[in-house]
């Protein structure tokens, strides 16, 4: 079985691909001082282009991990999510943390069968 990795950052890679599945590692948005909703909707995006760079979609997602650190604000997530996937929704697992860093409220983890 062969491993592709791809968009490399000092610490990892942005994806990993194998055995017919792309691995994107956790996303933050660029801009952290925007609303629950606007960071979903960065994140979102990028993780799209991470996938089009490893040859699949968002049509493919089939799992999706979320850290998110104030639950109440989770509406506003779900209403940017099920906009980006409409009825293409992965299976997903939403967890409260208590910070993930620089004031991001969400990271998003996804994994998708390559296209």
């Amino acid at each position: 079985m062969s491993i592709t990795r791809s968009i490399r950052t000092p610490i990892m890679h942005r994806a990993v691909e194998a055995n017919g599945f792309v691995f994107v590692g956790g996303a933050i948005a660029d801009d952290t001082s925007v609303s629950m909703g606007e960071q979903t909707r960065n994140i979102l995006g990028k993780i799209a282009g991470y996938l089009k760079e490893a040859g699949t979609d968002a049509s493919r997602v089939v799992s999706a991990s979320i850290f998110v650190t104030d639950l109440s604000k989770k509406k506003e997530m779900d209403a940017a999510w099920t906009e980006f996937f409409g009825e293409n929704l992965p299976t997903r697992a939403t967890v409260g943390v208590a910070d993930l860093g620089g004031g991001a409220l969400i990271e998003v983890v996804v994994t998708a069968l390559k296209g």
